[in-house]
């Protein structure tokens, strides 16, 4: 198991009275890719900027394979940063750019009249040549030494950004949102490369995006955030599939978030309808959030549904369609490769893995219903709805 490299402990940033951070207790591991990932303002770049000593915070501590760095300046610390805007040299061809911090010499630690100093050491002409070149294959530009930086593509830039962030044999490197100046396509392209490199130079990546795909997609760890704290910490699969709350669930890809009740352990009603789930450790009767996922519905013909709705609006997404049903007032999205036409009525059935029980939180009741995506928008469900009278409780599997 890798080591703890990195340590945020406690760490508060404010402005006055406007807080940034609130106490956020953070630990990253040696050689690990996590991302922060987050809304615009939720704290994601500010705790970046406190890793990498451009920022100190208001509170807490930073500590670096155990040592306490909160007083040692950025150029002093064992970390680099890519930025969003490459902030490349256009008068320096590939190679120079590349190569423009080894010309500034290495720190190294020597001993001084019996004790051990930090100074600056130039570095051989050749011993320069040799780790642009190298740094240049890794990330897929060998042959493009002499290339004038405005000949390059967005996506080249992006990799002569990173060569020379990663040409100095940085422990940790720091990426904040470097992604989105590309096009989609060459987005997905970088994701991959990102990982390929991270994987192959064996150091740690900490990546901040408001991207969920990007994170799933390249993350060893993600760490959710929110209003200045952190949601929650996982690997891609655990916080997709165990989102902690309803901010998380909703943020993270697609969701149906569904006021619920636990009725016991492994049960839980929603639209005065019971579910087998695979949840447990809830009080008997306790009001929840419950979690389903547009790909986890399969429709069924009307009389075998657990639930029936009206089909209000279909979308089609090239592999699947994104159909909006109406279950009661309540809009739901259900990912389908079968077309159903709009105002057909249909049935769904959920699999008890398919429905994720969530305790309620401060984010309870404000995600969830896909009104916004119906031309019903402005038909408001009857909060007072009589499930008897509609027959909901006909054809299901109730026990």
């Amino acid at each position: 198991m890798s080591k703890e490299l990195i340590c945020l402990s406690n760490c508060v940033m404010s402005y006055g009275d406007d807080i940034v951070l609130d106490h956020i207790n953070l630990y990253i591991k040696d050689k690990e890719f996590l991302t922060l990932l987050g809304p615009s303002g939720c704290g994601k770049t500010t705790t970046l900027r406190i890793i990498g000593g451009f920022l100190l915070p208001t509170s807490g501590d930073i500590l670096f394979d155990g040592a306490r760095i909160n007083d040692v300046p950025p150029h002093k610390r064992m970390v680099n940063t890519v930025f969003q805007r490459y902030a490349l040299f256009p008068h320096l061809n590939v190679f120079e750019n590349v190569a423009f911090g080894l010309r500034m010499g290495q720190t190294q630690i020597q001993e001084v009249k019996g004790k051990q100093v930090r100074c600056k050491v130039k570095l051989p002409e050749e011993e320069i040549r040799s780790r642009v070149l190298d740094m240049l294959e890794i990330v897929n530009l060998k042959g493009f030494e002499k290339r004038s930086i405005s000949a390059l593509s967005g996506g080249q830039q992006q990799r002569v950004a990173i060569a020379r962030a990663l040409v100095n044999r940085p422990k940790v490197l720091l990426l904040d949102e470097p992604l989105g100046a590309l096009d989609m396509r060459l987005r997905k392209d970088m994701q991959n490369e990102l990982k390929r490199i991270q994987q192959e130079m064996g150091i740690t990546f900490i990546y901040v995006t408001h991207d969920q795909e990007e994170a799933l997609a390249m993350s060893d760890t993600v760490v959710v955030m929110d209003g200045g704290r952190i949601q929650q910490i996982g690997t891609p699969e655990d916080i997709y599939n165990e989102p902690k709350n309803a901010f998380v669930a909703d943020f993270i890809g697609e969701s149906n978030i569904i006021d619920g009740v636990m009725r016991a352990d492994g049960e839980v009603e929603i639209f005065n309808r019971r579910f087998q789930c695979l949840d447990k450790g809830f009080a008997p009767n306790e009001p929840v959030d419950v979690v389903i996922r547009p790909e986890d519905v399969d429709i069924v013909a009307e009389e075998q549904g657990q639930l029936k709705g009206t089909v209000t609006s279909v979308t089609f997404k090239g592999v699947h369609y994104d159909t909006i049903v109406d279950f009661y007032g309540f809009k739901w999205l259900i990912q389908t490769t079968d077309f159903c036409p709009v105002d057909s009525r249909i049935g769904i059935k959920i699999d008890p893995d398919g429905i994720h029980v969530m305790k309620k939180s401060r984010y309870s009741g404000l995600f969830g219903d896909y009104s916004s995506y119906s031309e019903e928008y402005d038909e408001i469900g009857d909060a007072d709805y009589d499930f008897e009278q509609d027959g909901s409780r006909e054809g299901g599997d109730e026990e």
